[in-house]
């Protein structure tokens, strides 16, 4: 059995959490593998097989992701497409997508069990057309975001479902973000909490130039175009999972639908969503209940 572990040193106490890591792996039979990158920075206690990133992912039984989300989200496009599962370990802020944290690494030993929580997320596809030519397809595990440009003009997009218009509307931007995602930016922006293992599309408005502007949700199997009505001088960007990817404009469209592929996340612990939700975003509510 083989684990690829996919660390994000930039996070405080990383090395710390990659070591132990390695260390419960190794002591349970588990082999380590890690991007050769990482060679001269990460030197334990036990043998590391280096290598290169794709074959190494390719070649293991799942990912261990050590960092936050946004740590998950970077490994899960390779992940999804060698159909690898993948265990997070939080050593960021929220980690909804984390399973572990500091405490939890003993449970790796678990990883050799064949009756572990799987956690099947679905992701997004979306297609960047410019003048009806197609210039890019994307895949997001959180969501993918048409919003205006920095110090551009308020822009005006229209959004239809198989041909029919469903929203035309004036904003900062909207975003379409999958299950996974909706506690991630769409939240930030007023959409609602979604269980991570439903299958469906959520749409949010963007600081919405309207006093009746709502969230809607959409099944799995729709196909949600988005065209850009905007002056020349207001041109707006296409973000996916964080990651700008194309500058749009008049006559640009997207088209946001299910992506191929999913990705299976690892709960060790059980519960982990909902534990979450309850520790983390209600905590500042009970902080401020604690001190009433």
């Amino acid at each position: 059995m083989k684990a690829y572990i996919f660390p994000n040193l930039d996070k405080k106490n990383c090395m710390e959490y990659t070591l132990e890591a390695c260390k419960v792996l190794y002591d349970n039979g588990i082999t380590v593998s890690i991007d050769n990158d990482y060679k001269e920075l990460i030197r334990a206690e036990h043998p590391i097989e280096y290598g290169d990133e794709v074959e190494l992912i390719k070649e293991c039984d799942f990912v261990i992701a050590i960092g936050g989300d946004g740590t998950i989200i970077r490994c899960a496009g390779l992940a999804a497409v060698c159909s690898k599962p993948i265990v997070g370990i939080n050593c960021g802020r929220l980690g909804f997508m984390a399973s572990l944290e500091k405490n939890d690494l003993d449970q790796l030993a678990r990883l050799k069990d064949k009756d572990i929580t799987k956690s099947k997320r679905m992701m997004l596809k979306a297609y960047v057309y410019k003048n009806d030519k197609l210039k890019g397809t994307f895949h997001a595990l959180n969501d993918v975001v048409i919003s205006k440009r920095h110090n551009s003009k308020i822009a005006d997009f229209e959004v239809s479902k198989e041909g029919v218009i469903i929203s035309s509307l004036r904003a900062d931007g909207i975003i379409f973000s999958t299950p996974t995602g909706a506690t991630a930016y769409s939240m930030s922006a007023g959409g609602p909490i979604i269980e991570p293992d439903l299958e469906c599309i959520e749409f949010t408005q963007i600081c919405p130039h309207s006093l009746f502007a709502r969230s809607m949700v959409f099944s799995a199997s729709s196909e949600l175009t988005v065209r850009c009505h905007a002056n020349l001088d207001a041109k707006a960007m296409v973000t996916v999972d964080g990651e700008n990817v194309f500058e749009i404009g008049v006559n640009d469209r997207i088209v946001v639908q299910r992506s191929e592929y999913s990705i299976e996340l690892i709960d060790l612990i059980g519960g982990s969503f909902f534990n979450s939700v309850n520790s983390k975003l209600m905590q500042p509510l009970k902080g401020m209940g604690e001190g009433l």
